[in-house]
């Protein structure tokens, strides 16, 4: 059976970018169809084709191309007749439709319904103006769509609960897949430069890892450290990174160290030294967290979201409702009572075997 992959669009990195590597090992001769492609290296010539979108300068602006979206999907050609259709979505990829082919099953990964149309409380882009605008008529024709959907995949029992919700449809979880055995090496390859920057870190310290977004709500982790009297290392990049740097130098007293953009190996080394992750986001799920419980280090983080349902609260870390600085110093008590082993254990049943086998399944039982 021959089908096409549809993703909304392709970044440089992004945990819906890992969802789709994944998906396209799994079907390697299934064309991927995207709105734009800004990762022109990341599979083999050929294999992906663009819409007319990535030849306007609307690409750069998705927010504007945002009103164009739901149509560019409806009109896409193909020249071969396929199986079925498997759309990697978080905003409208599961609206496609490719012109003159027969009617086949659609499946649809759902990363989220499209945060800043129906869920504008955890995503600033909803609070727009304009979004705030055209957000009823989006709505009407995202529900119309999803009914068209043969079968749903969630990527967590939080984004499970919005499809219900938003769409009225059931669905079934797929946890994202996450490359746990990475993480778990104990090796890592790090440059003389990045070998510098560990070495700079202080013995013990608490780690925030992320977007420099505000909802990925880093603050929470200086909170913690200012709380604890902890050290903290913030690793990441995003158009926050200016006011983390005047941040962490306007608190001298308080230990804040930035490093920005890390490598993969980089990253793998702060999750192995660090006390502990604290992530503070209300994530979809949530890849950072299983990648520090993969190197063996504990995670704090809310008790709503999808670090709520990979972190073992009290086992693999510590789940907070309020970060209070009452919750703050209890769950800093506790972490010592939590093992390595558990960590790891727990991480490894997100990795992307239990991905791709379970993917199998859903989309070409036997």
């Amino acid at each position: 059976m021959t089908g096409v992959i549809v993703h909304e669009w392709i970044e440089e990195i992004g945990g819906s970018e890992n969802v789709l590597d994944e998906i396209a090992l799994v079907f390697p001769d299934a064309p991927i169809y995207c709105l734009w492609n800004d990762a022109p290296e990341r599979f083999a010539p050929g294999r992906v084709r663009e819409s007319w979108l990535a030849k306007t300068p609307l690409r750069k602006v998705k927010p504007l191309a945002l009103l164009f979206m739901p149509f560019v999907w409806r009109r896409l050609k193909i020249d071969f007749q396929p199986d079925w259709i498997l759309a990697s979505t978080h905003l409208f990829a599961h609206h496609a439709k490719f012109v003159g082919i027969k009617p086949v099953n659609k499946f649809a990964y759902v990363h989220s319904p499209a945060r800043y149309i129906w869920s504008p409380e955890l995503d600033s882009r909803g609070k727009s103006i304009f979004v705030r605008l055209v957000a009823p008529v989006l709505k009407a024709i995202d529900t119309k769509r999803a009914k068209e959907l043969s079968s749903i995949a969630a990527n967590s029992s939080t984004v499970q609960s919005r499809i219900q919700k938003y769409w009225n449809r059931d669905s079934r979880v797929i946890y994202p897949p996450v490359d746990v055995d990475f993480f778990k090496e104990g090796n890592t390859q790090l440059s003389s430069d990045e070998k510098l920057v560990l070495e700079s870190l202080p013995e013990t310290f608490v780690l925030g890892a992320s977007r420099f977004v505000p909802y990925k709500r880093l603050d929470l982790a200086l909170k913690y450290g200012k709380v604890t009297q902890l050290p903290v290392v913030l690793a990441g990049n995003g158009p926050d990174y200016a006011d983390l740097v005047t941040l962490s130098e306007m608190s001298p007293g308080d230990h804040i160290q930035i490093i920005q953009s890390p490598s993969s190996q980089l990253l793998k080394a702060l999750f192995t030294k660090a006390k502990v992750l604290v992530f503070g986001a209300v994530e979809d799920f949530g890849i950072m967290p299983v990648e520090a419980m993969a190197a063996g280090t504990p995670v704090i983080g809310p008790t709503v979201g999808g670090v709520s349902e990979t972190v073992l609260d009290g086992k693999t870390g510590i789940l907070l409702a309020e970060f209070s600085e009452k919750e703050i110093i209890a769950a800093d008590a506790s972490l010592g009572a939590i093992s390595e082993k558990a960590c790891v254990h727990r991480a490894d049943e997100f990795s992307s075997e239990q991905f791709r086998q379970q993917l199998r399944e859903w989309v070409t039982p036997a």
